[in-house]
């Protein structure tokens, strides 16, 4: 790779001159050709270098030549060109991109990266007249689309609640939170998008590609609508219409039943809140139900932590949220032996806003007092698409493993997310595939950075295999294949379990799990826009072969 000659054409043609001519847009705003230098240069003499070289995951790190922290476009491409004209190491020979660095899995930073480029600092979000859309850069996180776009522009991005997580890894993978039953899918406002690319010999482009966009551009377009993150170019800035208003605030509840008082012998009330849970929201999908905006999300905890958790939330500005918000409530606790109590601890990566089991009008601003959750812990995640409220033995499974957590486990939240309604119901052409399933499940496991996590993979790993494992033999692995049950992972919960035959005995592979019938489309955008694969990790899209 190192003798090709890396050239970048900057004129002003239009993103769909540069598809048929080979030159890439300018810049709007600045002319790239004013940039000399790839952004900020971190080396292993800074002291930056240390916490940049890792993500927010501290099972994950590397030791890369050096991380580029750009601020713009122009930066972007001219260290993309520099860090692939360098002698390569082929140890050594992933360049991987980087915008929150919330990655679940060592996509970004492993042993075998040579370079890092971090868009962190290309956080902003305004009004962008020329594309008559609202552009969200890529390095803006959860906070800044809080702080800028919903307080200041008065719209909302139905996206996650976790505030560091960056837009270019969120918004590929599909984007998905606490209003999506609401308004649908991140994905769904996605107008346009602007990459820097690597074709074939070797050049440097930056594309825009827009959803009134055919053929090529309109593949890269869509291919950015859930094909994931890492995989055709370097993003640099989205684009989206349409997108709802703001609310005043919501209306949340933070509530749990305390262990205790299931324990020895509390099964069927286990059993009554998760088949209840499934059941509310198999239930309320259509746009005119009374309930069809309410978010849920049911966190069943090893049986050594305090309680089980319930979180549920609503638009303040839709009439009656309140009652509805705790019909929802009541609906789940009626006739439960458990008492329920108030929430006031933290599980997973949902802080305590309310820590009230009764209805509570949340504002913005209160998101401004959340303090920013740790990262001194190492994690595994696991996750499935749920198409019905859970059969008896997905329930015993996650009974038997919950109720006996080997010694140490304690920190592990098995989450069940409301799914649906809108998501559901929108007729928007993306890449997601996982349409008609009513919950999400995220599998989750922690422990100190500093200690070894083999127990906590394992027992991770024992239960979901329980859980999946076929019918009839459930004690041999299995993973959520698409079926009545269940519909497959989604790809911003990555798993590479999924690609170990250890742990996935099923005839669906990993990319089928994840797109299903979309991974062949995806691989011919990949084909088209990386076809040296320049952007690649253990389970980047794969490049299409001739058979």
């Amino acid at each position: 790779m190192c003798s090709l000659l890396f050239v970048i054409v900057l004129t002003g043609t239009s993103a769909n001159e540069a598809a048929d001519t080979g030159h890439s847009p300018v810049w709007k705003g600045e002319d790239v050709t004013e940039y000399d230098k790839g952004g900020i240069k971190i080396t292993p003499d800074d002291w930056r270098y240390a916490t940049l070289r890792r993500g927010f995951n501290p099972r994950w790190s590397s030791e890369p030549d050096y991380i580029r922290l750009v601020r713009n476009p122009g930066e972007v491409v001219y260290a993309l060109r520099a860090a692939l004209r360098e002698p390569q190491d082929w140890t050594r020979s992933r360049i991987t991109v980087r915008s929150g660095g919330h990655c679940y899995e060592d996509f970004v930073c492993s042993p075998d990266v040579r370079v890092i480029l971090d868009v962190g600092l290309m956080n902003g979000i305004y009004y962008d007249p020329d594309m008559e859309a609202v552009c969200i850069e890529s390095g803006a996180s959860n906070w800044d689309v809080t702080e800028k776009l919903v307080k200041k522009l008065g719209l909302l991005l139905p996206g996650g609640s976790c505030n560091t997580v960056g837009a270019g890894g969120h918004i590929t993978g599909g984007g998905f939170g606490l209003f999506s039953r609401q308004h649908g899918l991140t994905v769904d406002y996605l107008y346009g998008v602007e990459v820097a690319v690597v074709t074939g010999r070797g050049e440097v482009r930056l594309v825009t590609a827009t959803a009134d966009d055919e053929g090529d551009l309109g593949d890269l377009f869509w291919a950015h609508t859930g094909g994931g993150g890492g995989n055709f170019g370097v993003v640099t800035r989205f684009w989206f219409r349409g997108l709802p208003k703001a609310p005043s605030g919501y209306i949340r509840v933070e509530a749990g039943w305390r262990w205790a008082d299931f324990l020895p012998d509390g099964y069927d009330d286990f059993k009554r809140v998760v088949t209840r849970f499934g059941e509310f929201f198999r239930d309320h999908q259509d746009e005119d139900d009374e309930y069809a905006a309410l978010f849920g999300i049911l966190q069943l905890t090893p049986s050594n932590n305090e309680k089980i958790g319930l979180l549920a939330q609503m638009d303040a500005d839709i009439p009656g949220a309140e009652d509805r918000v705790w019909e929802f409530v009541r609906s789940l606790d009626d006739e439960i032996g458990p008492f329920l109590v108030d929430r006031t601890e933290v599980t997973g990566e949902h802080p305590v806003l309310t820590a009230s089991r009764e209805p509570v009008h949340v504002d913005w601003e209160k998101l401004s007092q959340v303090p920013i959750l740790s990262n001194n812990e190492a994690g595994k995640y696991k996750s499935a698409y749920l198409r019905r409220p859970l059969p008896e033995r997905q329930i015993q499974a996650l009974w038997n493993g919950l109720t006996n957590p080997p010694d140490g486990v304690t920190k592990a939240v098995m989450q069940i997310d409301s799914y649906g309604s809108a998501i559901n119901r929108s007729e928007v052409e993306t890449a997601m595939a996982q349409r008609d399933s009513i919950m999400k499940m995220q599998h989750q496991v922690y422990w100190p950075s500093d200690t070894d996590g083999t127990t906590h993979i394992a027992w991770i790993r024992d239960l979901y295999a329980r859980m999946y494992g076929s019918a009839a033999n459930p004690v041999v692995p299995g993973v959520p294949v698409p079926d009545d049950d269940t519909d497959g992972c989604y790809i911003n919960y990555p798993d590479v379990d999924l690609s170990d035959p250890a742990w996935n005995r099923s005839d669906y592979t990993w990319a089928e799990l994840y797109y299903k019938e979309h991974y062949p489309r995806l691989q011919r955008a990949k084909a088209r826009w990386d076809p040296m694969n320049v952007f690649n990790h253990q389970q980047s899209i794969d490049l299409p072969t001739d058979d």
